[in-house]
């Protein structure tokens, strides 16, 4: 385990946008760091990348659903892995902790020796991430595995229609033999679910609830008419390899099979949440668990990929909310909304902004998306020099989750087959109107379409690094997607759309509030309508609660990306170049955030000497 020491951050930026930063933020372990002057003068290391390679290889092949997601593989070893998915056994989850420490042991004595800055790179990433898959092993069944976000009653069905390709007969094929081991995959997780509960790890009854929805909902259509059936039928009919007889036989044998396994398969879920729902109740916090302060702490390090404490976060903030809602209340006042709180006034707002026309909406609000994300692509020229080449798209997100789903990004596929996607919950009747722009950009453009897109376009990335096999956490991508929507404001795409401009820093006060109310829910006994009460949606609260930690990762990871930002154009004067400064970020793909501070140190100094 790394040792890491806190220290202080602080920067100050033009005044309408001063952020103050983090306090105890971690440091690299300087036992697995070289001097920077040796590293410097480092050549590539063979044996590394040759071992690297081969472990990212053997650690995909234990997930295929990860193989596919990324096309990882070609030829034989890619259509094998396109026709499984992957086992959610105790044997698997102990091959994978195997597998880590084993990647570790052999990742420290690398380390130890000469490696190349961008080797060093990588390596330190690899354990990051290695460490912290075994690190979470006494936690792995504090996360509901039926909860309502990603879980595997709602995870196997996005995979299959979303994610598993269907461009020719073969992979309708491999579709068929994957559909035929949902139930096996999803009786799997009912003996961790069983074991999880006879260790008291039992969900929050408001979770069960909105998983029980989600079941019921997969539950209700006949066999026919099932998504799993339905997605087939409409993404294979314009195959040309496949003829309308082979098609036709396809959609009744995937028709056979969800009437004959799925379908009974989710009943047996449904009957152990009936089963479970007594033992539910309405504390939230994951401190009601045993253990639950020791998990919540791996949680919070995982996905800020910081030491920070609960009680640091919490303070944080606090002082975030004070400061976002004090600028807020100034443009608030602008448009003649002096009465009330922020929180009330900003409604009054978004009232102003609701669809005023008859019928449905929701179409027209995609379109509207669809624009501000092609804007986006035109404003954005001026400040990135990179720019993916993958399309992206927007697109509603699916009914099995809409009901309890955030917007959120999905990758193109590698070969071009699917475009990236920015995912939208339209489930009305009222729409978050004042925040489209923000939301936009935050999981577009220059968000993380711009991110994770030219992050898996790298050519100059080991191919492990390029597909985020491992990565930095979420602090990093979710700290880009806020740092997206920061720079819109900094770089006057609100101008005379004071609406707009407040919608973004409502979205960034969002972010500020979700410190306050995850803390204050897992660590200091919040209850879910004292949450709900603070500021955010139920639906957001539940997502918390169902995903202890993760909601510190964007405000977190934009205040270290903003340090970093502020500390090159401090150092670097005249020759600072915001499009060079997103290059560096951009380029390094998702890493842990002090090793991206090693990175932009590294390219401060280099600049520094031209």
């Amino acid at each position: 385990m790394q040792t890491i020491h806190p220290r202080a951050m602080r920067i100050a930026v033009a005044a309408a946008l001063s952020i103050p930063l983090l306090i105890g933020t971690t440091l690299p372990n300087a036992a697995h760091a070289a001097p920077a002057a040796a590293v410097s003068a480092v050549k590539e290391n063979a044996a590394f990348n040759t071992w690297a390679e081969t472990f990212a290889q053997d650690w995909v092949r234990q997930n295929p659903q990860m193989a596919t997601s990324t096309q990882y593989f070609e030829g034989a070893e890619q259509n094998a892995l396109d026709r499984q998915l992957t086992p959610l056994t105790d044997a698997r989850r102990k091959q994978m902790i195997a597998l880590a420490k084993k990647g570790i042991a052999q990742l420290d004595k690398y380390m130890a020796g000469p490696l190349s800055e961008d080797q060093r790179i990588s390596a330190a990433t690899m354990r990051w991430s290695l460490s912290k898959t075994v690190e979470g092993e006494p936690f792995e069944g504090y996360n509901f595995v039926f909860s309502q976000h990603g879980g595997v009653q709602v995870g196997l069905v996005n995979f299959m229609t979303q994610t598993h390709p269907i461009r020719n007969a073969n992979d309708v094929a491999n579709y068929l033999a994957r559909l035929e081991q949902v139930s096996t995959r999803i009786d799997e997780a009912l003996v961790r679910a069983r074991r999880d509960a006879a260790r008291k790890l039992i969900p929050p009854r408001v979770i069960l609830e909105r998983a029980q929805y989600q079941v019921d909902k997969f539950l209700e259509p006949a066999a026919a008419q099932n998504v799993l059936v339905t997605s087939l039928d409409k993404r294979s009919a314009a195959l040309k390899d496949l003829s309308p007889e082979a098609r036709a036989d396809a959609i009744a044998k995937a028709t056979h099979i969800v009437q004959e396994k799925v379908i009974p398969a989710y009943g047996r879920v449904k009957a152990f949440m009936v089963e479970l729902y007594p033992r539910t109740g309405n504390v939230v916090g994951i401190s009601r668990l045993p253990d639950g302060a020791a998990a919540y702490a791996h949680y919070l390090s995982n996905f800020t990929s910081t030491k920070l404490s609960a009680e640091e976060i919490h303070a944080i903030g606090l002082r975030e909310v004070a400061r976002i809602e004090g600028e807020m209340d100034k443009h608030l006042r602008e448009l003649g909304l002096a009465e009330g709180s922020v929180a009330e006034r900003m409604k009054q707002l978004d009232e102003r902004f609701q669809p005023k026309t008859e019928g449905d909406p929701r179409p027209e609000l995609l379109a509207r998306y669809a624009d501000y994300v092609t804007d986006a692509q035109v404003r954005s020229k001026a400040i990135f020099n990179l720019m993916p080449r993958a399309p992206v798209d927007v697109r509603r997100e699916p009914p099995i989750t809409e009901a309890s789903a955030s917007a959120h990004y999905s990758l193109p596929a590698p070969d071009g087959s699917r475009p990236g996607t920015f995912w939208v919950p339209l489930r009305g009747p009222k729409f978050d109107m004042i925040r489209m722009r923000s939301l936009a950009y935050h999981e577009a453009v220059p968000g993380h379409h711009f991110q994770l897109a030219i992050q898996q376009e790298q050519t100059g990335l080991p191919k492990y690094r390029a597909n985020r096999i491992f990565g930095g956490g979420s602090a990093h991508s979710e700290g880009w997607g806020l740092y997206a929507e920061r720079l819109a404001v900094e770089q006057g795409w609100y101008k005379d759309d004071v609406p707009g401009l407040l919608g973004a820093l409502g979205s960034e006060l969002f972010r500020a509030r979700r410190l306050v109310v995850d803390t204050g829910m897992h660590a200091k006994g919040w209850t879910r309508e004292q949450s709900i009460d603070y500021g955010i949606n139920k639906e957001e609260i539940e997502r918390y609660i169902a995903w202890p930690g993760q909601a510190n990762a964007y405000m977190v990871g934009m205040l270290r990306i903003l340090e970093l930002r502020e500390k090159a154009k401090n150092e670097l004067g005249p020759k600072f170049s915001l499009p060079a400064f997103h290059d560096v970020v951009l380029r390094t793909g998702s890493v842990p955030l002090d090793v991206l501070g090693e990175v932009v140190d590294r390219w401060i100094a280099q600049q520094k000497k031209i």
